[in-house]
């Protein structure tokens, strides 16, 4: 069975503890030329003020996403009837689905009095040094740097082929099977929502840490945790008000957030979530 699968599962056995909100609405940020990743992210809120955030700059997803905003007919709706759209709707009802799957477990943390920690730092805690040969999927800049003058070898796999080449002191390269020599892999969550996230673990296998970023890396992480991610690194959004009113300006929306991480250590699994219910 797929990670959405899975995960969409998981979420029916929620709501059969939980009575899940319905959708209060989407948030969305501005069109912009996604140079600024505070405007690369929707936000759906569940009518409890539950909120589920999604990486919308896959293709032509968000200027969709605002044309049909009017259309959508999401307001009110089931949010687990949406949230099984990730499993194997269109890219824009998959983006849509994978926001309200995050939405419910945002619901699950909150009513089981559950909170993920603070990260430790922006490169899912993998500490790379000197013998270390760290694999990026997708291209972090500032984090590739950082790595690379911490000593450790670096290769980050893409899929824009006008980044590919070779960088200062580290190779871009679209050959993912390049990924198989390395020790350590930080990778985007947006492997989530491109239907990578099998292939590109696969590739990984030999790694003994999987750490995985992203402010929509805010979904369940059971079915990745079995599936050898170490880490999983999201956005706790901390301030609701202050969140919403800054989403559609694209203008950065840190302060009302925090960096926060899960590890298998100190996650007590969905079925400890449940039983605290």
């Amino acid at each position: 069975m797929g990670f959405a699968n899975e995960y969409v599962d998981q979420l029916a056995r929620i709501a059969e503890r939980l009575s899940i909100p319905r959708i209060r609405a989407l948030h969305l940020p501005p069109l912009t030329d996604g140079s600024r990743k505070w405007g690369e992210f929707c936000a759906l809120e569940l009518e409890d003020g539950s909120l589920g955030l999604s990486y919308v700059m896959l293709d032509d997803t968000l200027a969709r996403l605002i044309e049909q905003r009017g259309s959508l007919g999401i307001e009110g709706g089931d949010a687990l009837a949406l949230a099984r759209a990730y499993t194997d709707g269109p890219a824009l009802r998959r983006t849509l689905g994978f926001a309200a799957a995050n939405a419910i477990t945002r619901h699950l943390f909150d009513r089981s009095g559950f909170a993920p920690g603070d990260s430790e730092d922006s490169i899912g805690g993998l500490a790379p040094g000197p013998g270390d040969h760290v694999g990026m999927i997708g291209y972090f800049a500032p984090i590739a740097g950082r790595i690379v003058e911490a000593g450790a070898r670096l290769t980050v796999a893409e899929l824009r082929t006008d980044l590919a080449g070779d960088q200062p002191g580290f190779e871009i390269t679209l050959d993912p099977s390049r990924l198989a020599a390395c020790n350590k892999i930080l990778s985007t969550s947006t492997i989530l929502l491109n239907d990578t996230l099998d292939t590109m673990l696969g590739h990984c296998a030999s790694a003994s840490r999987f750490a995985m970023i992203g402010p929509s890396a805010g979904c369940l992480p059971d079915a990745l945790f079995t599936r050898g991610v170490t880490s999983l690194g999201g956005t706790w959004i901390e301030d609701r008000a202050g969140f919403l009113d800054t989403l559609p300006s694209g203008a950065s929306w840190s302060r009302f957030s925090r960096k926060c991480a899960l590890t298998p250590e100190a996650y007590p699994g969905l079925e400890g979530l449940l039983a605290r219910l």
